[in-house]
């Protein structure tokens, strides 16, 4: 059927490698100071960055600021990943490059920024693969790559259909609302202009309903990713002195499915990490469904129902999804 253009839809879809990945948090290569701190964080992920936080005349000792780092630093059981230049940069090959042969074994994940087409994973993937054949290393770089331009958004289902080293979309609100020249200059959070007015009636004041402008950008991600097995992560929240508004904003994203947010500051860790992770009642909840499902099936039975509700095949998928989840962060 596939040769002829159908492909059904019962296709078994294969999960990427399982990391706890509530909280990924930055941290600019240009300042080493910051490395010691972020290892000894709660954070599950730390991308060293080499793009946008680093300034063009600090790339280089930023690039060699993070090889030492990831040489000479006890980062736990962090995973750990940099996000490296973008293609349309001069430094990106030695980012790759110099990263692997350098620091071989120690880096997890690559983060590539502003990918648009899936020939541009191509070409990270061929290059990765030509550096770690020479240098014959048998543990392979997965790729989290950030959605943050409209042909990004444009080309994402495709995107994320490639089929070697991904493990992670990621939604980059602050280049995405500039590539399609939002009339916004919040980084993640919402805007008092996007909303609707109640009808007139009569003298009475209209009320403002406010929206989340970014829903469809993030809601389109998560399918993406959730279709090809991949980890949804939201993005940043720039206001890192409003809590409530981060912690917001990450249960929204959470809502929509996505399992982790960014941290621009050390502060925002301990909210993603909050916000993405399971309650004990949840989880609690989670093995009731699946011990009610495992009696139901033993007396032949599809479906029953649990304090009043119905649980049925699907039910028990939540509750297994749940599950794992907790189980990450137990051996965490």
């Amino acid at each position: 059927l596939k040769n002829i253009g159908y492909e059904m839809s019962f296709k078994i879809i294969e999960q990427a490698r399982p990391r706890l990945n509530r909280s990924e948090l930055a941290v600019p290569g240009s300042n080493p100071a910051l490395f010691e701190k972020a290892a000894k964080s709660k954070v599950d992920v730390i991308f060293l960055d080499l793009e946008d936080a680093v300034a063009p005349d600090e790339k280089e000792q930023a690039r060699k600021n993070i090889i030492e780092g990831l040489n000479d630093i006890d980062w736990n059981t962090k995973t750990m990943s940099v996000r490296i230049n973008g293609l349309d940069t001069h430094y990106m090959y030695k980012d790759v490059v110099e990263l692997i042969e350098k620091a071989p074994g120690k880096l997890d994940m690559i983060m590539i920024p502003k990918v648009g087409t899936i020939s541009d994973v191509y070409a990270l993937d061929m290059l990765c693969t030509q550096v770690e054949d020479n240098m014959q290393l048998e543990k392979k770089l997965g790729f989290e790559l950030i959605i943050e331009t409209a042909l990004g958004m444009q080309n994402v289902n495709e995107i994320a259909s490639y089929n070697r080293r991904l493990e992670s979309l990621h939604f980059g609100v602050a280049d995405y609302a500039a590539s399609t020249k939002a009339k916004t200059t919040v980084i993640g959070g919402p805007n008092p202009n996007y909303h609707v007015l109640t009808d007139i009636d009569g003298d009475k004041v209209r009320e403002k309903h406010w929206g989340d402008m970014w829903h469809h950008a993030v809601s389109k991600m998560v399918i993406a990713a959730r279709a090809n097995g991949l980890r949804p992560i939201d993005g940043p929240f720039g206001d890192f002195g409003d809590p409530d508004g981060y912690r917001a904003q990450a249960n929204r994203s959470a809502t929509l499915g996505c399992e982790g947010k960014w941290a621009i500051h050390p502060s925002q860790i301990e909210l993603a990490n909050e916000v993405m992770s399971p309650s004990e009642k949840e989880i609690n909840q989670a093995k009731r469904i699946l011990e009610a499902m495992d009696e139901a099936k033993k007396a032949g039975k599809g479906a029953v129902s649990l304090d009043g509700r119905l649980i049925d095949i699907a039910s028990i998928r939540q509750a297994e999804v749940l599950v794992e989840k907790a189980k990450l962060i137990q051996g965490k």
